[in-house]
């Protein structure tokens, strides 16, 4: 593909073989879309339009349409906003929180970001004050959907800016939820890099403005006991655990347990094997085991892939503190290729790979070549 690519250039300046090959393997694993000048390149080698070569061509169209339809149903009401476009927002958002787990992250931004243009051209129409509200509570929720995707990509910046307006726009309607949901969030970024006191202080303040039947309480004590572990605090850890051990067991299973926003029980069953590998339990691994099975199995909702490679990992961290540092580097082999790790979850691969290099397993070479090709891709 890299020789087809730099055969069609026709005065294209391209990087080195080596990076170009990079690139064609982040774009076969779908980690991104090519953008210029290789989605040209593409289009000239294939012999190809970008409608009928690229599948986001194909979800901006989708957007598109709906967006019209959703314009059309407006303007036929009393109203400048009407109720049945507020419906048909309010769908969206269960939609996209949805699709969530199984699409990258990249490509749900885009059609979040849509749909926010479209909320925020409704901001200036005419509405009641109940539409008005339904409307912030939408913005909300997709604002702060759209920072869950930033940070994803390790986009931190666009993150942070996305869950102020999230904030923002939840306080004006009232609703605790939604910023309950920012602070867990912005919990979850600073734990990815590293700063685990904070990460404790902004799941307890969730917990503090949550309704106490909310998803978010229970997801904010949840990352309230992630956040202990990785500070080696056994009992505030398994303190958090009983009590989302408590929230969760008259829980039934949701329509749709892969939404982000609803919490169900296999969520608590990842998170319960995630925090007690990072605490060094070694009843991690069977947790782990377990969760692998259920999110690749269809039992109870449809297959959740990516929360199957981080159960990987969490298998694969406890497999190292039971000094197996084969059966660990396979399995994070096998995540690192998967072509569904996300940017946010690198570095938890990364601390698995540096335990197999100081056990001094033969194959850790090639696992630290495939973290570089996954790192050089993003």
């Amino acid at each position: 593909m890299a020789k087809q690519l730099a055969a069609v250039a026709n005065g294209v300046i391209l990087p080195s073989r080596e990076s170009v090959v990079r690139r064609i393997k982040a774009y076969e694993a779908g980690q991104h879309q090519p953008d210029d000048p290789y989605r040209l390149l593409y289009c000239r080698a294939f012999g190809l339009g970008e409608g009928d070569l690229f599948a986001d061509a194909l979800v901006t169209v989708s957007a598109d349409d709906e967006l019209d339809a959703m314009e059309l149903a407006r303007r036929s009401t009393a109203s400048d906003v009407g109720n049945t476009t507020l419906e048909r927002l309010e769908q969206v958002v269960d939609d996209l929180a949805i699709a969530y787990p199984g699409t990258p992250p990249a490509d749900l931004l885009t059609s979040v970001r849509r749909h926010l243009g479209y909320v925020a051209r409704l901001m200036d129409a005419r509405k009641t004050l109940s539409e008005h509200r339904r409307l912030l509570v939408v913005g909300g929720w997709l604002s702060l959907l759209a920072a869950t995707c930033h940070i994803d990509l390790h986009q931190f910046r666009a993150g942070t800016a996305r869950l102020r307006t999230a904030a923002e726009l939840a306080r004006h309607a009232e609703h605790a939820e939604i910023v309950a949901w920012c602070l867990e969030t912005e919990a979850w970024q600073v734990l990815t890099a590293g700063d685990y006191r904070r990460a404790v202080t902004l799941s307890q303040a969730a917990q503090a403005i949550a309704p106490r039947d909310s998803s978010a309480f229970i997801q904010a004590t949840a990352q309230e006991g992630r956040a202990w572990a990785r500070l080696g605090a056994g009992p505030e850890t398994r303190a958090a655990l009983h009590r989302v051990g408590r929230l969760v067991s008259p829980l039934p299973v949701p329509d749709h347990p892969e939404h982000h926003y609803r919490y169900d029980p296999a969520k608590s069953e990842a998170y319960l094997a995630t925090t007690l590998s990072w605490l060094g339990d070694p009843a991690a691994e069977s947790y782990a085991r377990h969760v692998l099975a259920r999110m690749e199995a269809a039992n109870d909702g449809p297959p959740r892939p990516r929360r199957a490679v981080s159960a990987r990992l969490d298998l694969a961290l406890s497999l190292l503190g039971a000094d197996q540092p084969d059966e660990a580097g396979g399995i994070t082999l096998s995540a690192i290729t998967s072509g569904l790790l996300v940017p946010s979850n690198y570095w938890r691969a990364k601390e698995v790979i540096n335990g197999v290099e100081r056990r001094q397993f033969p194959e850790a070479g090639v696992l630290r070549e495939a973290y570089r090709e996954l790192s050089a891709s993003y």
